[in-house]
């Protein structure tokens, strides 16, 4: 039998809603789903609404876990997030249930059901001295300082990319940066080879229907209180990981409108990810509901 179905789609598809008619129809059948969330941000608490992260009534329709357990203040990485996914994963198939892994964040996706290549973390005082020199020359002054050492890599870098710049600098310090050709993004982000059997399924929608879907979601966001729970991290001294979630720093400026463009054109490139995936199945959502596409899914 597959131990892990997963679900993963651009932000706005209906993961969540259909995470719960999939466990409906699981539960029906005997079996005990519990859902994986495979997202960069929703492992934040108090940025719930933003993230998108399941809600009390979705909890209890469907229990998620990787949602809400690191405080706003604190960074998270990717690793981190592997080494504890991995571990509800294996719980939960050892206590006889079934794994659903939900999300829409390819590297996390990548991190849930398989194992990474992770590059070591910098020396002492290396990331430091980096950012004063960011700070007292500029990211395209060591963007240059980068292309003298990795030409290749430094063409796939936005030369005011601080972040990624100062990554490819403190890789080359510690001996770990090669010049070689980047892989499409695709294999860097995913690879068919999981640590369990796994049910890959990609789902896709009609990118008009898909806008509209979105600028709903964020209204609804706005309204049950989005902005206020950005201010409130803001406040605590959130952490520039958590600050990364789309629509953070619209939402801290009141600029709803940019929120929109900005969580439309970060699905379009979910989109053109999950349409190039080898290995999986592509399942169109567009104009279904998610109880039939979960009988689909399942009674296929």
């Amino acid at each position: 039998m597959t131990a892990i179905l997963a679900l993963f789609g651009p932000t706005g598809v209906g993961k969540t809603e259909l995470a719960i008619a999939v466990a409906d129809r699981l539960r029906a059948r005997g079996e005990r789903p519990v859902a994986v969330s495979a997202d960069a941000l929703q492992v934040y608490k108090g940025l719930e609404i933003l993230t998108g992260a399941a809600d009390a009534h979705d909890q209890e329709r469907l229990e998620h876990r990787m949602v809400s357990i690191v405080d706003v203040d604190q960074t998270f990485s990717v690793a981190e997030y592997a080494r504890r996914a991995h571990q509800e994963i294996d719980a939960i198939i050892a206590d006889g249930g079934r794994p659903i892994v939900v999300g829409g964040t390819g590297l996390y996706l990548r991190a849930a059901l398989a194992e990474l290549d992770l590059r070591p973390p910098p020396a002492p005082g290396v990331r430091e001295r980096l950012m004063q020199q960011l700070a007292e020359r500029g990211p395209e002054a060591l963007h240059a300082d980068l292309a003298a050492r990795a030409p290749n890599v430094a063409a796939q870098v936005d030369p005011r990319d601080r972040h990624r710049i100062v990554r490819a600098l403190e890789l080359d310090h510690a001996g770990q940066l090669t010049d070689e050709p980047p892989a499409p993004a695709e294999n860097r982000l995913w690879t068919t080879d999981t640590r369990r059997p796994t049910r890959l399924i990609a789902l896709t929608m009609d990118r008009d229907a898909l806008k509209a879907r979105i600028d709903v979601r964020v209204d609804a966001m706005v309204a049950a209180g989005a902005r206020e729970q950005v201010l409130r991290a803001q406040a605590r001294g959130a952490s520039p990981t958590a600050r990364k979630a789309v629509g953070y720093a619209e939402l801290l400026a009141g600029d709803v409108d940019t929120m929109k463009v900005r969580t439309r054109q970060y699905a379009r490139r979910q989109l053109t990810w999950l349409r190039k995936l080898p290995g999986v199945e592509h399942v169109d959502l567009t104009d279904r509901a998610p109880e039939d596409v979960a009988r689909d899914l399942l009674d296929q």
